[in-house]
């Protein structure tokens, strides 16, 4: 019988999955600080083009930990009224930390590159709303879900670390104080998941913080 009860990970294959889940990002994200934050504005288009791509990345993703006999079951967020009400809260909690942490530098580093792109962004509410699910649930499943709880076995420093530095890399576009509200944001959410194992209130708080910079 086909055994497919692991949950652990190894640094090659943590490594490889996270190049196809976030790699793209992350050089587009690193290109865009070179052109001197250069990103643009959010658009339809732009959020639609997110969505196919995580749906085609997630995919690939999870045929090939399948194919190795990880236990993707356990990376599905089984959603839940309970959930909801505690990623709200996560939320909330969370955006305080974010507060506290880029206070400090708001005002010494002016308009950030994320600001501008919300201001201007060019987006229908419904487009929002489908992205924020879809991003919600393809982030935190991987970065938590899979690397976070797969690196566990090299010690929670190191797992954290990873999947904190992923995070982080791929949201450079943001700008620097944007940069230090993604660790704040993705440090309580580890938090929260390392604490209880549960994915779906995390994975609710994320699609929040999505929706809510929109309305």
């Amino acid at each position: 019988m086909r055994s497919t009860s692991r949950t652990i990970t190894n640094p090659l294959e943590a490594f490889a999955i996270s190049a196809i889940c976030f790699g793209w990002s992350i050089y587009s994200s690193t290109q865009a600080v070179s052109a001197g934050f250069n990103s643009g504005a959010f658009t339809d288009a732009n959020l639609l083009s997110i969505i196919l791509m995580e749906i085609i990345l997630g995919g690939i993703a999870f045929l090939i930990l399948y194919l190795r006999r990880f236990a993707v079951s356990t990376l599905y967020p089984a959603p839940s009224l309970i959930g909801i009400i505690v990623g709200i809260a996560i939320y909330v909690a969370a955006l305080g930390v974010v507060w506290v942490s880029t206070a400090p530098f708001v005002s010494s580093l002016g308009t950030q590159p994320i600001d501008s792109m919300v201001s201007n962004a060019s987006v229908s509410l419904s487009t929002v709303i489908i992205m924020a699910l879809t991003n919600g649930a393809y982030e935190e499943v991987f970065l938590l879900g899979f690397l976070l709880r797969g690196m566990r076995g090299y010690g929670l420093s190191v797992a954290m670390g990873v999947s904190l530095l992923v995070r982080v890399l791929y949201h450079l576009y943001q700008g620097p104080v944007g940069a230090i509200s993604v660790l704040a944001f993705g440090f309580v959410l580890s938090l929260y998941y390392v604490r209880t194992g549960s994915l779906f209130p995390a994975v609710f708080a994320h699609i929040l913080a999505d929706i809510i910079p929109f309305l």
